[in-house]
């Protein structure tokens, strides 16, 4: 598995237990860190530090664009999956293709979720790459 995909999968992690936990992400990332527990990748803070700063927005934009899923009703690990997703569209590194961060959700959600999961993901994901000119 490539270093970016591990640090997305890592963020996932973090984000998804965060949430379970009604933590803090960026305090569970800091505690993994001083406890020598990770991440290895500076990607993975870059994920989980950008998802939380903008998470407001990003919330917004997966309620706009989900078809008569609310975010609450999303399977957890679909919704955070999502917002690293929307996070890497919309402010994300130059050096990651937007389709590459497409098919780099599609696959966490393909390995962890729902059979429905990669379908919903791939739909939502394409229609923010499609209008990021409009978004940010």
């Amino acid at each position: 598995m490539a270093a970016r995909s591990k640090a997305r999968k890592r963020a996932l992690d973090i984000l998804f237990a965060s949430e379970l936990r009604s933590e803090d992400p960026v305090e569970a990332l800091e505690r993994a860190i001083a406890a020598g527990e990770g991440p290895t990748n500076p990607y993975t803070a870059t994920l989980v530090r950008g998802v939380v700063e903008h998470r407001e927005r990003i919330d917004e934009v997966l309620s706009t664009y989900s078809k008569s899923w609310t975010l609450g009703r999303m399977p957890a690990v679909d919704r955070n999956v999502l917002r690293i997703g929307v996070f890497e569209l919309l402010w994300g590194d130059d050096d990651v293709p937007q389709s590459v961060a497409v098919s780099e959700a599609m696959h966490l959600v393909q390995d962890l979720s729902t059979d429905e999961s990669p379908t919903f993901v791939n739909g939502l994901l394409g229609s923010v790459m499609r209008d990021r000119a409009t978004l940010v």
